[in-house]
């Protein structure tokens, strides 16, 4: 895995667990019983982004580590999970095991 997948794997995973956390303990304007004129009482009254953030990082790494290791260390490939067989086949050299 390249220096960029690996970015592109952790940008990804974060944003997920984002979507997940952002609801959690979440109160309302309405529930707060302070309502901003000109906003919807189910808007977030205090978001807590900060801690959220945190809370996502810390998550969104170990997932990434678990996943990045299984990814360099199994030998996993893109052709392991092509189950519909839409790859073609690989070339001899490259399964007899030669090297060329």
């Amino acid at each position: 895995m390249s220096i960029v997948s690996a970015a592109v794997l952790f940008a990804v995973i974060w944003f997920l667990v984002l979507f997940v956390v952002l609801p959690l303990r979440l109160t309302s304007q309405g529930e707060a019983g302070a309502v901003v004129p000109g906003t919807p009482s189910s808007a977030p009254s205090d978001p807590g982004l900060g801690p959220k953030v945190r809370i996502v990082t810390v998550a969104a790494l170990v997932i990434w580590a678990v996943i990045a290791s299984i990814i360099l260390f199994s030998g996993l490939t893109v052709r392991d999970i092509d189950w519909f067989d839409r790859m073609p086949p690989l070339p001899a050299a490259a399964t007899d095991g030669t090297g060329g």
